[in-house]
């Protein structure tokens, strides 16, 4: 949909440096093409995301992975897995310390995974929706989290245990039925053209 407005995550850190950087006085001669895009660049105002409407990307997919900051060391990530998990025993014993009936959490497998994509399927597609309420329906969204299951399948296919592949595929084909019988029931209505303006 083009016309949807999207939000642009703007990173502060480049901000900070480019406007250091305009703060102290040039130390090389620059070009002047390179000052002519400056000053023909529009100023952020402010931090934080900022709505964009309409705006066509430009910049190639390969300048977009040059700007990503560069992975983290296997010892990083080792040391933040292991901050993590230690974080995350401490909930899980202040949780059990206010409700000693709650017993350990079972731990994260693929099932559940698959089964938070179908569920998100679902609920965007009007499952779940209580009794004499009007169904609110994100056929968008499903469509995205049905494909994001596709890609899930298509990513894991020959890593996955035989019970692990059978519950993917049946979920990814439930998911596109539902997908489809709901299609096809709003196709059936057609679009409604919205209520003309009351005259005052």
């Amino acid at each position: 949909m083009s016309d949807k407005p999207k939000f642009e995550v703007i990173d502060r850190r480049k901000m900070k440096a480019e406007e250091e950087q305009e703060s102290q006085p040039p130390t090389a001669p620059q070009t002047e093409a390179a000052s002519e895009t400056r000053e023909s660049a529009p100023r952020e105002t402010g931090g934080g995301p900022r709505l964009v409407v309409n705006e066509q990307k430009t910049a190639p997919a390969a300048t977009a992975e040059a700007e990503m900051p560069p992975a983290p060391t296997a010892a990083e990530s080792r040391e933040q897995k292991a901050a993590y998990d230690a974080s995350a025993q401490r909930i899980e014993d202040m949780v059990r310390a206010q409700n000693p009936a709650v017993g350990a959490q079972p731990p994260v497998t693929f099932e559940h995974l698959v089964q938070q994509f179908y569920v998100s399927a679902m609920i965007q597609m009007g499952a779940g929706t209580q009794e004499g309420q009007r169904p609110r329906v994100d056929i968008l969204g499903a469509r995205t989290t049905i494909d994001l299951l596709a890609i899930l399948a298509e990513k894991t296919r020959g890593n996955l245990t035989d019970s692990e592949g059978k519950m993917l595929e049946t979920v990814l084909f439930e998911t596109r039925m539902a997908f489809l019988e709901l299609t096809r029931m709003i196709t059936l209505q057609g679009v409604q053209p919205p209520p003309p303006p009351k005259k005052a």
